[in-house]
């Protein structure tokens, strides 16, 4: 089980770097209300973090 914990953890951690690098701080920004707002179960927060992260992408794109 720490095994797992442990991978699930680092591939946060790529992600959250991933994103980092592409679109910035908003980027991360975005990221980490949208995690929190699901983890929250916060519908509000999650949605303002995935608007956030939609926005960025139809940017770039």
């Amino acid at each position: 089980m720490p095994l797992i914990a442990i991978i699930v953890a680092a591939l946060a951690i790529g992600l959250e770097q991933l994103i980092q690098v592409k679109y910035g701080v908003m980027g991360v920004v975005a990221f980490a209300a949208l995690a929190i707002g699901i983890k929250a179960k916060n519908s509000m927060i999650g949605g303002i973090g995935a608007l956030l992260l939609v926005m960025l992408l139809a940017q770039s794109g």
